[in-house]
């Protein structure tokens, strides 16, 4: 057995899916084998939850039985909303929130007793899953600033739900077209980090909530979700400084700093989703009257490519559509989960049909032959 070390485990190949597929060097990215380009402005988030649990796009019955099925679990127990109210008077941020009340959600399932591995019962954790942590973080935002959380509608959409829910109104259909297509592109995308660790915990046998909830404290972290939000501030600080948005990145890269928003752990080109996003923000400029934020954002891409020859990533486009949707910053990360937890279910529903316990090794390289003294002499 090899004693190479793999930092990061960069390049390690651990496992075989059916789910998405990546090229690094030719931008591309597909679900079960449909390019992203081809549906993500087409196909609803309801749509590619099902592609992603099942492997086939379902018929329009079928999808709106699923998109029912969704619909008919957004609503909370009065003791999660307790516990929502809670953590946000202590002002908690919104992804610790998410994890805890990810967690506390497992003992209100009808199915918490069932085998980890029962296909049928996970689908409908699955469900249970997806469709109220929405309403969590809805009720979170709407908490936190001293309003009455809103009750789901069961008649709107996956996406159009949450947009009345977090702001007490229906949204336009620019806005549930942005909001579904964002969905939509952060879905899935390979063997993340967020992912990996739902893997792993669900390698053990472990159930559906504590796979999704290790993926939520996995994705707190800043190197994995964050920057669509350090991207947003910047644009702030940009819009601040009275400088042009080339000026302050030119002084910014001069200072040192580093760019949210550019390169990717897989991409070497541009970011398929970003060249999809930039659209959305574009027209959501248009749309409200205020195009500045992402006209900014251009002339930042513009300069990146041209002086470091650095790409966008999925999250540099997305800062300033959210924005544009009027959705707090701290929000970004968790709406991030709302997405990819239909990711992370499906490919733990793929682990668990073949599961393997994940169990790497680390190259030690500390002392050896050290003499033991007892605590008396030392």
């Amino acid at each position: 057995m090899s004693d190479e070390v793999k930092r990061g485990l960069e390049g390690v190949v651990v496992s075989e899916s059916r789910l998405s597929y990546i090229d690094g060097d030719a931008g591309e990215l597909g679900y079960r084998g449909y390019a992203i380009e081809d549906f993500a402005r087409r196909a609803s988030y309801e749509e590619v939850l099902s592609l992603l649990w099942n492997g086939e796009w379902p018929t329009r019955s079928e999808r709106d039985a699923f998109a029912a099925r969704l619909a008919d679990q957004r609503n909370l127990d009065p003791d999660v909303y307790d516990l929502i109210a809670n953590l946000a008077e202590r002002e908690v941020d919104p992804m610790a929130m998410l994890r805890t009340v990810l967690s506390a959600l497992s003992a209100y399932d009808e199915d918490a007793d069932a085998a980890p591995d029962d296909r049928e019962a996970n689908m409908a954790k699955g469900c249970r899953i997806t469709a109220k942590l929405p309403t969590v973080l809805a009720a979170f935002a709407r908490l936190r600033d001293g309003d009455d959380p809103v009750d789901p509608r069961s008649d709107l959409d996956h996406a159009a739900n949450f947009l009345y829910m977090l702001n007490d109104e229906e949204p336009d259909e620019v806005a549930i077209e942005t909001f579904d297509t964002a969905l939509v592109l952060h879905a899935d995308h390979g063997l993340n980090a967020s992912t990996f660790s739902a893997l792993v915990t669900t390698s053990t046998m472990s159930d559906l909530h504590s796979g999704v909830t290790s993926a939520v404290g996995t994705l707190a972290g800043p190197l994995h979700g964050g920057a669509n939000q350090n991207v947003m501030r910047m644009l702030q600080e940009i819009d601040d400084s009275g400088k042009g948005p080339r000026e302050w990145i030119e002084d910014a890269v001069d200072g040192g700093e580093r760019i949210p928003g550019f390169g990717h752990r897989v991409y070497n080109v541009r970011d398929p989703r970003a060249a999809i996003l930039e659209t959305y923000s574009e027209r959501l400029g248009e749309t409200v009257g205020d195009p500045r934020w992402y006209e900014y954002s251009v002339a930042i891409e513009e300069y990146m490519a041209e002086e470091k020859g650095l790409a966008p990533n999925v999250d540099f486009y997305s800062a300033s559509m959210y924005y544009q949707m009027g959705i707090p910053v701290d929000l970004y990360t968790p709406i991030f989960a709302l997405s990819r937890v239909g990711g992370w279910i499906a490919h733990m529903l793929e682990q668990y049909e073949d599961s393997r316990l994940i169990r790497p090794r680390a190259h030690y390289v500390g002392d050896r032959n050290r003499e033991f003294v007892p605590i008396e002499e030392r």
